[in-house]
């Protein structure tokens, strides 16, 4: 009888204390914001027009089905789905030129960045790298208050730039920083500048950093140092007014949030599942994200990484589930850390 009282007490002790721990973050709601046509392949990349509506790329390894464009609007509804012809498969970043208006998309495949028409697909060169280039992994996009545009090469380790208008690419910067040997293999990956352009961020998701990259007042790259580390499977990333980091960590299924110093302040979302039709349910495999007024918005990317050659990740067998492709949102909002105004708490650590 004492042995089981002992037993009901710890266990009260114990419920007591879990939701300490377990509130430490509140990661909000995520709700499902849309789901792809059948058929269609993962969602990587992602951005809005100026009213709003939702521009989503298709990303496919293999080859074997075509690049697509899959616009929604700002309730969630289909307006339309296009192949970006000419293309490969396998299209990543994407964005609207700040200066010009031009919807440019990134082909891995190809090894190109495209000026799409976001209402039929059809699509021409934008930026090429320079002849002889080899073994590159174009991935996402940025634009400098000039309107030039970087991007980044998760295989060769550089930023690539190029004016507003496009033409032959030249390396801004290139720095073992921005390589991997570690897993996903892609280094530099999600990019943005701070507020005032005096820095660039870059996700290097291989290696779990941001790194960041000075920006000279005559526009030439400083040398890249490591910002922050330990963001797992660090991929898309926005910067927000205040210079807070947001940023995919693919490999955990968040949003996780920066402050300008790299103290972590928020850790939003999870995986919550797979529905009975095929759906992830919250975030699985989070590649890109951007905000639009009090939403973010979440590419699930949901890819079993099996399937193009690498070993088994821990949501590998769950992307395997996947039928149906989504696009996932939850507030732009930052929570409290539990506890940090809690005055119990701070009598209990005294």
């Amino acid at each position: 009888m004492r042995q089981d009282c002992r037993q009901f007490a710890f266990a009260l002790v114990l419920t007591a204390l879990l939701p300490l721990t377990a509130l430490a973050w509140d990661r909000g709601e995520v709700e499902r914001f849309a789901t792809l046509p059948a058929g269609d392949n993962n969602p990587e990349g992602i951005t809005a027009d100026r009213h709003g509506n939702i521009y989503v790329t298709t990303f496919d390894p293999t080859g074997a089905s075509p690049g697509r464009l899959v616009v929604f609007d700002r309730h969630g509804e289909l307006v339309r789905d296009v192949v970006v012809d000419p293309a490969s498969g396998a299209l990543l970043g994407l964005a609207f030129h700040p200066k010009t208006g031009a919807l440019l998309v990134v082909d891995i495949g190809a090894g190109v960045v495209r000026k799409v028409n976001p209402h039929n697909g059809h699509s021409s060169v934008f930026m090429t790298l320079p002849a002889g280039t080899t073994g590159a992994g174009l991935n996402a996009l940025a634009f400098d208050r000039d309107g030039d545009v970087y991007v980044s090469d998760s295989f060769l380790g550089i930023i690539w730039k190029t004016g507003r208008h496009g033409g032959e690419a030249t390396a801004w910067v290139k720095d073992a920083l921005l390589t991997t040997s570690g897993f996903p293999p892609f280094g530099a990956n999600g990019l943005a500048f701070n507020r005032h352009g005096h820095a660039l961020f870059v996700a290097n998701t291989g290696n779990d950093q941001v790194i960041r990259i000075p920006v000279r007042h005559d526009g030439t790259a400083g040398t890249p140092e490591v910002f922050v580390n330990s963001v797992n499977g660090a991929d898309g990333l926005i910067i927000d007014r205040h210079d807070n980091l947001w940023l995919c960590a693919n490999q955990a299924d968040e949003i996780v949030v920066l402050d300008k110093t790299g103290r972590v302040i928020a850790k939003l979302g999870d995986f919550d599942g797979i529905s009975r039709r095929g759906a992830p349910r919250g975030l699985l495999f989070p590649a890109s994200l951007v905000r639009v007024g009090d939403w973010i918005y979440v590419t699930n990317l949901s890819l079993d990484l099996t399937k193009i050659g690498l070993p088994q990740a821990v949501d590998s067998q769950w992307a395997a589930e996947v039928t149906r492709q989504t696009v996932s949102r939850l507030k732009a909002k930052i929570p409290p850390v539990r506890g940090r105004d809690d005055k119990r708490d701070d009598r209990r650590d005294d």
